[in-house]
Formats: structure tokens, sequence, C-alpha cells
């Protein structure tokens, strides 16, 4: 067997797993969705690979605060978490949508006019 074939047998979702880990719990939730997301784990293997591979270029503190935001707005792939980065967000806290309250209009029926 080829040696890159040999070298992709030997991951399995326990050792990513441990490599996210490494990385910090937000990057270890994201690569657990990605592959909770997946009919088969291994189909997110280099989804979870990718983002660890950002490490390299961007550092495992930059990485792990880009998974929560991820996390946060439910983007997992490796261009959401390099988008993320690219961009600084980051470091950016991610604000909370002000809840709108009901709109108060003499032109808005209630709910009595539609039973």
């Amino acid at each position: 067997m080829p040696s890159a074939h040999r070298r992709f047998g030997e991951w399995t979702p326990a050792r990513l797993m441990a490599s996210a880990e490494k990385v910090g719990p937000s990057t270890a939730c994201s690569c657990a969705a990605v592959m909770a997301a997946r009919p088969h784990p291994e189909q997110g293997f280099r989804t979870c690979l990718g983002v660890l591979a950002l490490v390299k270029t961007y550092g495992a503190a930059r990485v792990d605060a880009a998974c929560r935001r991820g996390l946060d707005i439910r983007a997992h792939s490796v261009a959401s978490i390099r988008s993320i980065l690219r961009n600084g967000l980051d470091r950016a806290l991610l604000e909370d949508a002000p809840e709108a309250s009901p709109i108060r209009h003499g032109n808005i029926r209630g709910q009595r006019h539609y039973h």
C-alpha cells in the first residue's frame, strides 16, 4: 500500500479529537460537530485536518477563538474558520442581536382578527 494511503489509514476519530483538544476546547467541539454532521465520521476528517493546519499560520489561541465564533454562528467549514481569522473576527466580540419589540401601529391588526 502506498505511504499516503497508510498514513490516512492511521487516522481515527479519537486521534483527530485528541489533536483538536490540544488546540483548545472550542476546536474539539467544532471537530466533533463536523464529524457528527456526516453519515460517517471519516467524511469530516479533511475538514478537521484543514482547521488543525491553520494552527501553523495563526497559532492555537486564535484558531480556538475562531472555532468558538464558528460554533456561535454554526459555521464549521475550513473556509469559514479561515475567513474569521483573516478578518480578525476571532478577536472581536460577538454582539447579540437586539430583541425587537412588537410593532405598535394603528394599521396592524391583532390576533383577534384572525379567529
